[in-house]
């Protein structure tokens, strides 16, 4: 509880609702809460089991409840406990790095499912996010995303209730739009728009807002690469109509940046301003609670990262370099694309004031940073535009040609 920070009553609400989800009467109350903080109820009805499972992402074993006629777990030290999931984390991080084995199964096959298979599949979407994070899009990530995405369909043939079925029907639209993002971020775009079509027919089917607005989130984004915006902005507004951004103002964030983006590329300044405020709003009324690990990457750093591609746009590289340096100031080490791309939306505004010199000088730093790994396609492209309007700009300067002979083999498509 105090991980997620929750009150005994936030933690009772939470509770009521996966109850309420599941079919049944949302009855958890204070006391209830305060029963099982204290020991006084060692093990909760199955149903509440169930729904605090959902809720904290781990077995009721591991909140430390046991059944009657069990001796107590023994007594851990809380820096042992802290020391434990360090070292799991870590490990974990490593194993990220070889895919998930999602499609793998035991064998022997169970003839229910329930939510221990949900929260697996969901742990290996955690690990495919890190992935992403540390090494961009790619086949291999692609891959190892529809396995799971078949795995969680493939599981609807065993027996399980109505709740466990959409639940995994959410996870697998969850596989699908990682594999889509995978390919926009490799700028594989035709695969990415048959994988995001099969995302959105799965988020319908399992009736989640989360997964639901995650998918018409990409499909902002796919749509701005390929530069149909108006299809972006459409895809920004059925973003925002999705439950979860009324309940979380993070989630009506992100939405309002992304149809900033796509009013700025349709030349619309005024909308694309106007929601750029909406999402800054938003932003500031949201507060911290458990999310999906895919959204981590959006906040304050984010925003500033997305305004300042809004106002390099519309034609203001002053606001926009501002804005990146903003970002890159809020922006974690972790984040090293997302880093990489932001250093090039500054290096464009920086060029787009006149100062081919020194904009040349700061994508030597997203080169560096990217050192050893393989440029994204979204990042080979950027650096495309950026020399484009070098040439444009500053045709005959010898920063030019030097940049050009010095980086044009490392960001050229092979």
């Amino acid at each position: 509880m105090v991980e997620h920070a929750f009150t005994q009553g936030v933690l009772a609400d939470r509770v009521n609702e996966e109850l309420k989800a599941a079919g049944h009467k949302g009855t958890v109350g204070d006391r209830t809460v305060r029963n099982w903080v204290t020991g006084k109820t060692r093990w909760p009805h199955q149903r509440q089991r169930d729904a605090l499972a959902a809720v904290f992402g781990c077995t009721p074993a591991c909140l430390g409840f046991y059944p009657p006629g069990t001796p107590a777990p023994p007594h851990e030290d809380l820096s042992a406990m802290l020391r434990r999931r360090f070292c799991t984390a870590a490990t974990s991080a490593v194993a990220a790095t070889a895919l998930p084995a999602a499609g793998t199964r035991p064998s022997t096959r169970p003839t229910s499912v329930g939510t221990s298979d949900v929260l697996r599949l969901r742990d290996g979407l955690d690990r495919l996010t890190a992935l992403d994070q540390r090494h961009g899009g790619h086949a291999a990530l692609e891959r190892a995303a529809l396995a799971g995405a078949a795995e969680a369909v493939g599981l609807q043939d065993r027996s399980a209730s109505q709740r466990i079925r959409q639940r995994l029907f959410g996870v697998a639209a969850d596989y699908t739009t990682t594999a889509a993002w995978s390919c926009i971020d490799a700028r594989q775009l035709d695969r990415a728009r048959s994988h995001v079509n099969e995302a959105l027919r799965l988020a319908g089917l399992s009736q989640d807002a989360v997964s639901l607005m995650r998918v018409w989130n990409s499909t902002a984004i796919l749509a701005h690469q390929l530069g149909h915006y108006a299809e972006g902005v459409a895809a920004a507004q059925a973003a925002q109509s999705c439950a979860i951004t009324r309940r979380d103002p993070l989630f009506g964030s992100l939405a309002h940046a992304r149809a900033a983006v796509g009013h700025a590329h349709r030349g619309d300044r005024q909308a694309a301003i106007r929601s750029i405020g909406y999402a800054e709003e938003a932003l500031v009324r949201a507060e911290a609670r458990p999310r999906p690990s895919w959204i981590a990457f959006y906040g304050p750093a984010e925003l500033h990262a997305l305004s300042g591609v809004v106002r390099s746009r519309l034609g203001q590289p002053a606001e926009a370099e501002a804005a990146s340096h903003r970002a890159l100031s809020a922006l974690p080490a972790a984040y090293r694309r997302n880093r990489a791309m932001t250093i090039v939306d500054l290096a464009i505004a920086q060029l787009h004031q006149g100062d081919a010199e020194h904009a040349c000088a700061t994508t030597e730093e997203a080169f560096a940073l990217m050192s050893g790994s393989p440029l994204p396609g979204r990042l080979r492209v950027l650096l495309g535009d950026f020399y484009r309007d070098l040439l444009t700009l500053a045709p005959s300067t010898t920063v030019a040609r030097e940049w050009a002979d010095r980086y044009r083999s490392e960001w050229s498509p092979a």
